[in-house]
């Protein structure tokens, strides 16, 4: 066999285990910091106020208002409060769209970030910062956004609601399924997408029936830390630039766009990418597309884009947005292909392959 390739580990801490996220104050002094700001969403508050106390004089407060899609202006406000309370390092408890506030954070004034996911985003151990203004996400990689220390605690994740489980899962399957022929893909990358995959493939299922299960939480966890870190380290194509057209225009919600969209977008380019996607169909069944539309209706995700409020008439922006500068894709796209595959999302339909 010649193999030749190029791979590049993450710098970023793991801690991994049941009861990790006790240790969130020991982190803080390991990494020089004493003046921690933690941040979540309005709905985690309680949980963030509870996480400051815990850290006593470690903590200088809590700023609660992260948003889906990281708004700017956001931002600009949760880094007024940083620099006003004169907090030297952040601690991001929760899904995306907390770890996005902290890595925009830390991209404009480089404080260190602790990241502690109660979901299965997997945005936490990448250098990748999608961020929406004037009604438009555009991404961005740096190493500067690049969490320093992730805490996986699957005790954290024992209370995430069945659909939002669900929802998050296949949003981190979506990552390690692009990954599969991304044009920088190597075997590295390439095992830990299928093993990533499995482990969301034998968890979901299990959460779904018994939510408090700990050892499917765990797998879940471990999955979605595999596909995260998969995301991280090599391009990605057209499921994620048509999500961050959804999400950023039209203001969809993050998981579900990506659960819905994935079947679509994986079943266009298996048309291409039939080699590269085969795993997916041995691990889901059937075809690529197929496989993962039956594994996602039998966990009971959404499947249809006009149930989360887009309508038909939206269409036809959305493929034009996400054609504007398209990212590199097995399959080459354009403007009307992109147009039927969203009018299949948006009705819910079945994929082809």
């Amino acid at each position: 066999m010649s193999l030749s390739f190029t791979y590049q580990g993450s710098p970023a801490q793991i801690v991994f285990g049941s009861g990790a996220s006790k240790r969130v104050g020991e982190w803080v002094e390991k990494i020089g910091a004493s003046r921690a700001l933690v941040l979540t969403t309005s709905h985690q508050k309680a949980e963030g106020e509870a996480l400051a106390a815990s850290l006593g004089k470690l903590a200088v407060g809590t700023y609660a208002d992260a948003t889906m899609h990281t708004p700017v202006d956001v931002t600009e406000e949760a880094v007024a409060r940083a620099t006003e309370l004169g907090a030297d390092c952040v601690v991001a408890l929760g899904g995306g769209s907390t770890t996005g506030l902290g890595k925009a954070i830390a991209l404009r004034t480089d404080l260190p970030q602790i990241v502690i996911p109660t979901t299965y985003a997997g945005s936490e151990v990448t250098s990748i910062l999608g961020q929406t203004e004037n009604g438009e996400k555009t991404t961005l990689r740096s190493p500067r956004v690049l969490p320093e220390v992730v805490i996986y605690d699957p005790d954290l994740t024992l209370g995430l609601p069945v659909a939002m489980s669900v929802t998050s899962g296949l949003n981190a399957i979506a990552h390690a399924a692009e990954a599969l022929y991304a044009p920088d893909a190597n075997p590295i990358t390439s095992l830990m997408a299928i093993e990533g995959m499995r482990a969301l493939k034998e968890a979901l299922p299990v959460i779904v029936a018994t939510p408090t299960d700990g050892d499917a939480r765990a797998k879940a966890l471990y999955g979605a830390w595999l596909c995260g870190t998969v995301l991280g380290q090599v391009a990605m194509s057209l499921h994620h630039k048509i999500c961050h057209t959804l999400g950023g225009s039209f203001d969809t919600p993050h998981a579900e766009t990506h659960a819905i969209m994935l079947p679509h977008t994986i079943g266009f380019n298996a048309e291409a990418a039939g080699d590269a996607l085969a795993p997916v169909g041995e691990i889901f069944g059937g075809t690529p597309g197929q496989g993962l539309y039956e594994f996602a209706k039998s966990v009971g995700s959404p499947l249809a884009l006009k149930d989360l409020g887009l309508t038909e008439a939206d269409l036809d922006r959305a493929a034009e947005i996400a054609t504007r500068n398209p990212y590199a894709n097995p399959r080459p796209i354009d403007q009307a292909s992109i147009r039927a595959l969203l009018q299949d999302a948006w009705e819910g339909s079945r994929p082809p392959l």
